[in-house]
């Protein structure tokens, strides 16, 4: 699993990187960003948080606008953020040209349906194929957590929720909540996973939320001036269904704030802080 450089900036003491490379579980070559904070270069191994972006999003949306490298620095945090889906000529995207299927909106998914199942599996990619990477060539240790913003924020979940042991803590920005029940989900899910709704339980945070075999502290912060917060983003459902199932899940309706990565950068030091203190537990 070879590596390809494409970009390095110092900030913070540590190094912002962007990487190339061939992956087997999409196909494709990939890219992805590593903030390596200052203690990368003191020997050890140091934990990572795994940040997944929304539509139309690449692995450069968070590095620029999110505001968390002088903090990471500080806590000798590793996080790396992947693209938001397969790319290439190779690999089909929406027939129509739209923004929110296809490329740039992989959904955090693995597709079950033809052309998009031998590409589109992003979950596998996330959770394991990339892990597998950093861990291979930074001074990554297994101590993983996990968060994400919108399309991100529901694949933040679905990973957490979905893989009990996989990761030290979960947050989310914006998460797109019940994607069984929103326009974006349904587009989605329909192509990717077929029209039979069964199996679009897998993949809801607000359905596998009551089958959680692992409760990791959940954390979301949600702007109440966003414009997809009723239409899309849901996160009364997924509330409903953690107080039912027990779950400790803690949502903070932030006023005035909107969808933008001004809100994410207004509290993603008290995400930061979240998986730290997750992250330096065991």
């Amino acid at each position: 699993m070879s590596l390809e450089n494409i970009s390095c900036q110092k900030s913070f003491g540590g190094w912002h990187k962007r990487y190339r490379h061939r992956s087997a579980v999409l196909g494709c070559d990939m890219v992805f960003a590593v903030y390596l904070p200052p203690q990368a270069e003191q020997g050890g191994t140091l934990p990572v948080l795994y940040w997944l972006s929304g539509l139309t999003c690449t692995d450069e949306n968070f590095m620029q606008k999110a505001g968390a490298h002088k903090l990471a620095a500080e806590l000798g945090l590793i996080i790396v953020a992947p693209d938001t889906s397969p790319r290439g000529s190779q690999v089909p995207g929406d027939p129509d040209g739209a923004w929110d299927f296809g490329q740039g909106a992989g959904f955090y998914l693995n597709a079950s349906e033809s052309p998009w199942a031998e590409h589109y599996r992003m979950h596998d990619y996330v959770v394991s194929e990339l892990p597998a990477l950093v861990e291979a060539h930074f001074p990554a240790s297994t101590a993983r957590a996990i968060s994400g913003h919108s399309m991100g924020g529901h694949g933040a979940l679905v990973c957490a929720l979905r893989n009990p042991g996989r990761y030290r803590s979960v947050s989310a920005f914006a998460p797109i909540s019940n994607p069984m029940d929103c326009p974006w989900g349904q587009k989605a899910f329909s192509r990717y996973l077929g029209e039979e709704r069964s199996r679009w339980c897998e993949w809801d945070a607000s359905v596998l939320i009551a089958q959680a075999q692992e409760q990791l502290p959940l954390l979301i912060d949600q702007g109440d001036r966003d414009d997809f917060l009723e239409g899309q983003l849901k996160p009364q459902v997924l509330v409903q269904a953690a107080q039912q199932a027990g779950y400790p899940l803690t949502l903070r309706m932030q006023p005035g704030y909107d969808h933008s990565y001004y809100f994410i950068a207004s509290f993603i030091d008290e995400h930061l802080r979240h998986h730290a203190e997750a992250l330096s537990n065991g």
